[in-house]
């Protein structure tokens, strides 16, 4: 039984923490910013696929972002995001695309706010430079998804051309889906891992941040199947938002996903203290007393 209070801990103070550091308040924050970043992101990375005349990626990499989520989920903002997808843009120096990687990094700013309470740390950095950080990783993110787009699209052509030479592997077909879905864990989770690294102010070492990584990434796949259900089988959102009730599914779905995220870096957070007091006092269940 001790042993079991001993493991149940850090779930139950990173509980804690999260309802007195205001974590329901900040995850609605981050999720509008990342529904408010979404096509801003597209905007930027469909003009970057343009002007390296790769336009025909940008649909595949709008799949990847969405494959993982249910569709009834997806289904609300996917017109509109092809809509957006089907503006021409050349000019990857345009006012417009400016404004749009800006508005883009806005939602990494989002993040950044809701890791640094997660972590309890006081940001002091110097605000450019932070902004250039979410650019950069606005950048980043744009590059990595036009690389595996690109990899998702040559990966089938590959395959038909290496089963027409060995014929025999043409029943490991299935592969292929698992690799899009090993890719698409592949994304979030590098994702995940860098935001935790860089993002909040002060330093953690990889293994500090890989309890909350792996449950944000377990939760979020059970998050998404079970709130899936939930609409198909109880839900009613039109009967109470009307003609609002696509954009509330997916601000909701976002809510959700912005609570396991923040919630998953407080576990980080108690875990590093139930180390520091395992050190320092000897146990687990004694509280650090400062000097």
């Amino acid at each position: 039984m001790r042993a079991l209070g001993r493991f149940i801990g850090p779930f139950w103070r990173a509980a804690l923490t999260f309802n007195a550091a205001d974590g329901w308040a900040i995850a609605s924050h981050v999720a509008l910013s990342a529904l408010m970043a979404l096509f801003p992101f597209l905007i930027f990375l469909t003009a970057i696929a343009a002007f390296f005349d790769l336009s025909t990626l940008s649909a595949t990499v709008v799949a990847l972002i969405f494959e993982s989520v249910p569709a009834r989920i997806a289904a609300p903002i996917a017109d509109e995001v092809k809509n957006v997808l089907l503006v021409p843009r050349r000019d990857v120096l345009t006012f417009g695309v400016a404004l749009a990687l800006w508005f883009a990094s806005s939602g990494v700013e989002a993040m950044r706010v809701g890791l640094n309470r997660a972590y309890g740390m006081v940001e002091n950095r110097n605000f450019i430079l932070l902004r250039l950080e979410s650019i950069g990783f606005v950048l980043v993110g744009t590059l990595t998804f036009l690389t595996i787009a690109f990899l998702v699209v040559l990966a089938p052509v590959a395959w038909k051309a290496l089963a027409h030479l060995l014929p025999a592997i043409d029943t490991f077909a299935w592969s292929l889906t698992l690799l899009r879905f090993g890719l698409t864990l592949l994304i979030a989770g590098g994702g995940l891992v860098a935001a935790h690294l860089w993002l909040p102010a002060g330093r953690r070492r990889i293994l500090e941040i890989l309890p909350g990584v792996g449950l944000t990434l377990g939760a979020w796949i059970a998050g998404a199947y079970g709130f899936s259900l939930y609409l198909a089988d109880f839900a009613n959102y039109a009967s109470t938002y009307a003609g609002l009730a696509g954009v509330m599914t997916a601000i909701i779905f976002l809510y959700m996903m912005a609570l396991i995220l923040l919630y998953g870096a407080m576990l980080n957070a108690a875990l590093v203290e139930r180390r520091k007091r395992i050190v320092e006092v000897g146990s687990p269940d004694e509280p650090l007393t400062s000097p």
